[in-house]
């Protein structure tokens, strides 16, 4: 809703207060006002000016040649492009350096040949928006309608002085779609008093009843309807303060019997419509819903099928309005017209908010038919429009509304008791103070023993029940005002739990490990899973958004991969991501409980892991690449020590290149390559995989970290190779390592695998780096030989292991 300053002037004094000032209020008191507009938009220097003179430019057929009176001694000399200006035309005039909207400056020039000592203007070039320009000025000059007296400022007769409020209005608030309720809010915050208009109509001697007659089928839609008939108007131009005020609304103004229907509906809220008498084609008005199938067609000229949802108005045969949305082309009001039937009614908003939906008909009157107009005020407006338009078309108002009238005006009542208003707002507020907010919001009221009974008036559709009061007095007391309190109910402290924390810390580094997150869809297909998983248990969708999303998925890695085809689709090569989700597991074969929800973390690495670089080489991802991504996971859970990597086979999988993550003896997840069968299923290039079930990493009880000092004695390293069979796993042969070491073994590590003519068939060799360190003294030589030859002893013991020669 866009609010003129000025316009308000007209129902409240607010003289002593600025736009923005007013704007500021209504906000605080929960009218939020987004941006006040200033009309003029930096314009100055701006006069009306006579055209004395226009002839023809000498050197350009589109070029004008005006002398033009600005008040000043001699006329001025304006070179002007418009085709509609003309001599004795009163227009705009920007002088020699005046200054209009985007701070262009006019200057003296010269154009062809001829000096040009300022600009005529259109109302675009002052700011106005094209689509509220009346039609006769969207292109070429404005010309006033009347006489104006040259050099006057041209800044007020245009409204340039007035500064705009936009109201961004809650639905709630149907009442702040008009000036008069607009003013109501103002007034109430201020506590001053709203000056209504006067609606005096001078009725002719004529009936009203001769000439119409309503009658209502669909009551229940429309149970007011009043006709109004207006006689010998002459259809022109507004007056230039109308034409200008509804421009500030946003309104493109017509002629002075539309525009006086636009400028009620601004002033009231109540949407009204003309109709051409004489075009309407009876003497009757029937409101009924329309007939299946109808059609009509409407002031846009777009032929509309109507549905028995719409309510039509007829002239008692075929529609010449839909009810509340838009009026009909055959009985528009034009430019010969001289009856006028003008229109004032209540609709059901449901009812109108249907027909506007379904026809993509959105206007100013569907909008305020929806949220609720004033019953008390909808004869008042249309008296109000007649009486403008008798007084601006000059016309006669038949005596008498000839009306069908089944509409409930009984004001509600609602009771609230003081320590109701308290107990809501956590207040103190004093019967004194209530009775002044309602007082101030002009609410009729009676109070006993601290219970006020409200008459609220028609306008305020929007209080209906006792919070509605609440808020009203609450708003009004000054939401600032309200003292600030903790919730009375017991409260913990924030925190996060320690799945929580080891969910970032997850998450942490993986991107720091150079792996980017993917979310993906919890829902799938048994077909893409079948790839992973065979024989589980899902659980459906019972109504799927489609055949690709049908089941609850049971692990990550499909959607992954389906990440990884798109980007390699797009030439996009070197891609490594994860994900942390949920999975849903279930051992019912028709599900009927709730499933298991589990959190997994999966990822899916393909192409380089580092690319190629002036100084080094590039690196191909591969298994090592996959297992030191899950081992420096698990390090950070704090889990390493307890996990055990052991080869396995798992469907969808490597057979020779895949491993099992064991915990405390379970299986808790798998890594390794993508099967090439799967691999080629997803048009991907070698690619590795991992799948760990978070809950079961993050739930398994781990010893504190203990930080120790940085020993102070050196350590000795010693290099063994040892032969064994190719079927020992080299982690094998750690185990028994770190058995026969001791404490003083502090680190083992593999640094070669051997196989090949010099070694004995069957048997391969690896090579280990054994460092001994003893924190409290520095190791002998002796000491080291005596725990390396049990080492020694032990791998040959257990493992048949020789000492390579």
């Amino acid at each position: 809703m866009l609010v003129s300053y000025k316009w308000l002037k007209n129902y409240i004094q607010i003289d002593d207060l600025t736009p923005k000032e007013v704007a500021e209020k209504l906000t605080r008191s929960g009218v939020e006002v987004d941006i006040v507009h200033e009309m003029n938009q930096g314009v100055k220097n701006i006069v009306v000016g006579k055209v004395l003179e226009c002839t023809k430019h000498p050197e350009a057929d589109k070029l004008n040649v005006c002398k033009v009176d600005v008040g000043e001694e001699e006329p001025v000399q304006i070179v002007c492009g418009a085709a509609n200006v003309g001599a004795d035309q009163y227009v705009v005039v920007a002088k020699v350096g005046a200054r209009l909207p985007g701070g262009m400056k006019i200057k003296r020039a010269k154009l062809r040949g001829q000096v040009s000592e300022g600009m005529i203007c259109s109302l675009q070039e002052l700011g106005f928006e094209g689509k509220t320009v009346a039609k006769e000025y969207a292109e070429g000059i404005y010309n006033f309608p009347t006489e104006m007296t040259p050099g006057t400022d041209a800044m007020h007769p245009l409204n340039l002085d007035d500064s705009v409020l936009e109201l961004d209005l809650t639905a709630n608030r149907a009442d702040c779609l008009s000036m008069i309720g607009t003013a109501y809010e103002v007034a109430a915050i201020l506590g001053r008093d709203v000056k209504l208009p006067e609606v005096n109509v001078q009725e002719g001697a004529e009936k009203a009843s001769d000439y119409i007659s309503v009658k209502v089928d669909a009551v229940g839609d429309n149970p007011y309807y009043g006709a109004i008939m207006i006689k010998d108007v002459k259809i022109a131009p507004s007056p230039l303060w109308l034409q200008t005020t509804l421009m500030a609304a946003g309104i493109r103004p017509l002629n002075n019997v539309v525009d006086v229907t636009n400028y009620v509906l601004l002033e009231y809220g109540q949407p009204l419509h003309a109709f051409d008498y004489n075009r309407f084609g009876s003497k009757e008005v029937l409101v009924r819903r329309a007939n299946q199938g109808e059609n009509m067609t409407t002031l846009d000229d777009v032929e509309r099928t109507l549905s028995s949802d719409y309510l039509a108005i007829t002239n008692g045969e075929v529609p010449v309005a839909l009810a509340g949305v838009m009026g009909g082309a055959d009985s528009e009001v034009g430019n010969d017209t001289t009856t006028v039937l003008l229109e004032a009614a209540y609709f059901k908003g449901t009812t109108i908010r249907k027909a506007s939906r379904e026809l993509g008909l959105r206007s100013d009157a569907s909008a305020r038919f929806e949220k609720g107009v004033d019953p008390s005020r909808v004869k008042e407006a249309g008296l109000r429009a007649a009486a403008l338009i008798a007084e601006l078309a000059g016309g006669t108002v038949l005596s008498g509304v000839v009306e069908h009238n089944e509409l409930d005006v009984t004001p509600k009542e609602i009771s609230i008791s003081l320590e109701k208003i308290n107990g809501v707002l956590g207040t103190s507020i004093t019967s004194s103070e209530v009775k002044e907010i309602l007082g101030k919001l002009q609410f009729a009221f009676s109070e006993s023993n601290d219970v006020f009974t409200i008459s609220v008036p028609t306008r305020r559709q929007d209080i209906q029940i006792e919070v509605d009061v609440v808020e009203e007095v609450g708003r009004l007391y000054g939401y600032d005002n309200i003292p600030t309190t903790l919730p009375n109910t017991p409260t913990t402290p924030g925190g996060l739990t320690d799945v929580q924390k080891n969910k970032r810390k997850v998450r942490r580094f993986l991107e720091n490990a150079g792996l980017h997150e993917a979310v993906s869809y919890s829902l799938t297909t048994a077909e893409k899973e079948s790839h992973f998983k065979e024989g589980v248990s899902r659980v459906k969708v019972a109504i799927p958004m489609s055949e690709e999303r049908s089941a609850l998925r049971t692990t990550l890695l499909p959607h992954l991969l389906d990440a990884l085809s798109h980007n390699k689709n797009r030439n996009n090569l070197n891609v490594h991501l994860y994900e942390m989700g949920s999975v849903f597991l279930t051992e019912e074969a028709e599900v009927t409980t709730q499933p298991k929800e589990t959190t997994y973390v999966s990822g899916a690495v393909m192409g380089l892991w580092h690319d190629h670089s002036w100084q080094g080489e590039k690196k191909a991802v591969d298994f090592f690449v996959a297992k030191g991504v899950v081992e420096g996971l698990l390090a950070q859970l704090n889990v390493l020590e307890s996990a055990e990597f052991v080869q396995g086979e798992a469907k969808g999988f490597h057979p020779g290149r895949t491993a099992k993550l064991l915990m405390n003896g379970s299986e808790v997840g798998v890594l390794g390559q993508l099967h090439p069968s799967v691999a080629k299923e997803w048009s991907l290039p070698e690619t590795y995989v991992f799948e760990l079930n978070l809950h079961e990493l993050v739930t398994v009880s781990t010893e504190p970290i203990r930080y120790q000092a940085i020993p102070r004695f050196p350590a000795m390293d010693r290099d063994i190779a040892l032969v064994v069979d190719e079927a020992v796993q080299a982690g094998e042969v750690e185990k028994v390592i770190r058995e026969f070491g001791g404490k003083l073994l502090t680190n083992v590590a593999l640094f070669d695998l051997y196989q090949g003519e010099h070694m004995e068939a069957g048997k391969k060799s690896l090579a280990f780096s054994l460092r001994y360190l003893d924190p409290e003294k520095t190791l002998t030589e002796e000491e080291v030989t005596k725990v390396h030859s049990s080492v020694l002893a032990g791998v040959e013991e257990k493992l048949g292991a020789k000492l390579r020669s």
